[in-house]
């Protein structure tokens, strides 16, 4: 059925110009059909509403339809009114299209995808429905830029028993992912040129974000125990901010070693610095107990922790949160309300149901063995298929390994090799300040059928062996 203009929208014209009522009014339709704004097969206003609407005569707009009709440009039908014509003449040629945006993909090894858990979406919609049947009175206006305090308290609750971390629920800001969690932190702490910590390998993101509020980047080395505080000490004493991610190191999967963190601390404690925890897949540990965040060992309010749920429910809730110092309370939340104001509260809260009743917990319970046997089907597969050439470390946490390519390739091999196979994930380089030693894959797991991401493995794995021969290197034991 067509649409109705006058069921559905008024009809904004510009009736300014030359000539009478009628004149003005067809120069307006006539412009406004012709340049696309009424489309196709739309259903104009009656003439009568029309000439209520723009103050008009009726008889006006009755002559500027019978002169559409004329020209073609619309068209009547027998007792349901007048029509903009299904075939209208051609006009200018249209402007070229606006470039295409590069979205996330959605192929096996894509980073950032969950899968669906029916009975936590179940939950979540039953929730969610309550909420709108009985809609709480902070829906209809403006809200603390915080947040929801059910689900501030909420998350509180579930970070001190789950991650060691004791703090407030009036700390905790709502986000809407940990990216903009770091831009306001960013933009409060940071001065254009004043120096930050980046671990290097690292993530992008976060150094792109860091970059746009002008911070001066300074690259640290990771190694097995995590980012090298000596390191970054004797490059960059003075800085003001370290970004780091100790639970599962992005991307090498590492987990900071306790004396890098306690050294970590006490740097940032004599410097007068901050630190960025992104924490943002510790709840999926696959074997031995978790370190405790560096939050939960911060006795000098020095630590900012930056969580999400894109990781643990899916990506488009858009809700993460920051467990801010006191000292920095006032400073972000003040950005914050420059920004967007404060998060949505409906879906807040019916999350905030969800943790509380219990079934984010059953939920992760149900997640973790799925996401485990991708982690190990990806790995095994990867190395059978490249016949060794391929050997991922097996992380311990999180939603993503890393895939080393041997040392002797061609510059620019990994990126062939990937474009050979038809997959995504990233580049080691892409992660490096400065691309240094072999290549390799940050290849996530989470979120891709078994079958899909077994094929997948098998054809990367295939490629780096082609690569790996024809470079004539010596073949792994």
């Amino acid at each position: 059925m067509p649409t109705t203009c006058s069921e559905l929208l008024d009809l904004p014209l510009k009736l300014d110009g030359p000539g009478s009522q009628a004149q003005r009014l067809l120069a307006a339709l006539r412009a406004a059909i012709l340049g696309g704004r009424l489309t196709p097969g739309l259903r104009l206003p009656s003439s009568r509403a029309l000439a209520t609407q723009l103050g008009l005569r009726r008889n006006a707009v009755v002559t500027a339809y019978e002169q559409l009709l004329q020209e073609g440009l619309a068209e009547g039908r027998r007792g349901a009114g007048t029509y903009v014509a299904a075939q209208l003449p051609r006009g200018p040629a249209e402007a070229a299209p606006p470039p295409a945006l590069s979205l996330p993909g959605q192929v096996p090894f894509a980073l950032g995808r969950t899968l669906p858990d029916a009975a936590l979406l179940g939950h979540f919609s039953r929730l969610l429905r309550q909420h709108l049947k009985n809609p709480s009175p902070e829906h209809f206006g403006y809200g603390d830029p915080r947040g929801s305090l059910a689900l501030r308290q909420a998350i509180a609750v579930h970070l001190a028993a789950s991650r060691g971390v004791v703090c407030d629920p009036e700390r905790i800001l709502l986000t809407s992912g940990t990216q903009q969690g770091l831009r306001l932190c960013a933009e409060a702490l940071l001065a254009p040129g004043d120096a930050a910590w980046i671990e290097d390998p690292g993530y992008p993101t976060a150094r792109r974000i860091l970059s746009a509020a002008g911070a001066r980047l300074m690259p640290v080395p990771v190694d097995a125990a995590g980012i090298d505080v000596a390191a970054g000490m004797a490059r960059a004493p003075a800085a003001g901010l370290a970004y780091v991610t100790p639970s599962h190191q992005f991307p090498t999967g590492a987990a900071m070693a306790m004396p890098r963190r306690l050294a970590l601390l006490d740097w940032a404690q004599s410097a007068g610095a901050y630190v960025l925890e992104d924490d943002y897949d510790s709840e999926f540990r696959y074997a031995g107990p978790p370190l405790p965040a560096l939050a939960g060992i911060d006795g000098g309010g020095r630590v900012i922790y930056l969580g999400t749920f894109s990781k643990t429910l899916f990506a488009g809730l858009r809700i993460g949160f920051a467990v801010l110092p006191p000292a920095l309370l006032e400073r972000v939340v003040a950005a914050r309300m420059l920004t967007d104001r404060f998060p949505p509260s409906l879906t807040a809260g019916a999350l905030a149901g969800v943790i509380a009743g219990g079934f984010y917990a059953a939920h992760l319970r149900r997640m973790r063995p799925r996401y485990r046997a991708a982690r190990d089907l990806l790995a095994a597969t990867l190395a059978e298929a490249s016949e060794g050439w391929l050997r991922p470390a097996v992380p311990g946490q999180g939603l993503h390994l890393l895939a080393p390519l041997p040392e002797g390739l061609p510059p620019g091999s990994a990126g062939v090799i990937r474009a050979t196979a038809g997959v995504e994930g990233w580049l080691l380089s892409d992660t490096q300040a400065a691309p240094a030693g072999p290549d390799g894959f940050v290849l996530g797991f989470s979120g891709h059928p078994l079958p899909a991401l077994k094929r997948a493995a098998q054809r990367l794995g295939a490629a780096t062996a082609v690569a790996c021969c024809s470079a004539r290197l010596p073949r792994p034991a």
